[in-house]
């Protein structure tokens, strides 16, 4: 195989091997494009680079004032790639491998108090529309899922109907890299969804009663974007007081995290829930719940009640 061939070898090994979720091979894609073009101002290709041309562009990466998870995509694509060609045979050098990444800190990811996400459900249940009530009933119900469920907005926006049809005590929701998991539904939740359901035909486009989608649209896609439910969002948060560039659907997820902590949940169990595979993803929520588990530390420990 070419050198030129390389690139969509590695991936289609990360879709068939990895199961990667197709925005994840799209980024790929665009991170190694990134990378040649790069490289191909120096003279080289992705095939014949050598450490000192991938040292050079990770040191451009950094000075290009990406942000930093966008930059440490960039150099882990770059890596896995060049850890395929080894393993293929292809190479008999990886010229990532003396090149160190700089140590990226995780950032905290924002989170709306208790008293902010009753605000929000509020001001999304006020919403008014081209639908009338409806369009206060779905995004509720949109973000009661979010919020007692911990979901993925790509999650949340594919749910199928027939998943909530019979008022299910949990979902079976399947996440990144195609794993499946157990998402619990609260009361508030259920009584969200039941509500939703009674005017869900108000969002059916024209001879489409058969839509299978949750949240049906108009749109090709044929049931609501992400985009569109952080649009709705960004109104509801301005509509209660609460900074639209604090609110996003992801943050929902981090609230559900967040609170399930403060309230004394085992992090083992919240990473189940996410359905993260490494418990160090979780753990950034408990730097977040920090007073909440000095609080329990302080009541619940033996030497602590001396």
């Amino acid at each position: 195989m070419s050198t030129g061939g390389w690139p969509d070898a590695f991936l289609e090994m990360m879709a068939v091997e990895r199961a990667a979720a197709r925005n994840t091979l799209n980024a790929y894609a665009r991170d190694l494009e990134d990378a040649s073009g790069f490289l191909a101002r120096r003279g080289r290709a992705l095939g014949d680079a050598a450490a000192e041309d991938v040292e050079a562009y990770f040191t451009d990466l950094g000075a290009r004032g990406l942000s930093p998870a966008t930059a440490a995509r960039r150099r882990a694509a770059l890596r896995q790639f060049y850890r395929f060609v080894l393993s293929e045979g292809w190479r008999d050098d990886d010229p990532c491998r003396r090149v160190e990444a700089p140590r990226q800190g995780r950032p905290l990811p924002k989170v709306l108090s208790r008293e902010e996400m009753d605000r929000l459900i509020a001001a999304a249940g006020a919403r008014d529309g081209p639908h009338g009530r409806a369009e206060g009933l779905r995004l509720v119900c949109m973000v009661e899922l979010a919020y007692a469920s911990g979901l993925r907005i790509s999650e949340l926006t594919s749910l199928p109907l027939a998943a909530l049809a019979r008022d299910p005590a949990y979902l079976i929701v399947k996440g990144k890299g195609g794993k499946e998991r157990l998402a619990p539904l609260n009361d508030a939740a259920r009584a969200a969804v039941k509500a939703y359901l009674e005017v869900r035909k108000a969002f059916l486009p024209k001879g489409d009663a058969d839509n299978p989608w949750l949240f049906p649209s108009r749109g090709k896609a044929r049931r609501l974007t992400p985009r569109r439910f952080g649009q709705l969002l960004d109104e509801a948060a301005a509509a209660c007081g609460v900074d639209p560039e604090r609110v996003s659907p992801h943050v929902l997820r981090h609230a559900f995290a967040t609170h399930l902590l403060e309230g004394g949940a085992d992090l083992r169990v919240v990473q189940t829930l996410l359905g993260h595979a490494d418990i160090a993803t979780t753990q950034v929520y408990t730097h977040v719940a920090s007073d909440r588990l000095r609080e329990v530390v302080a009541t619940k420990h033996p030497l602590a009640k001396k």
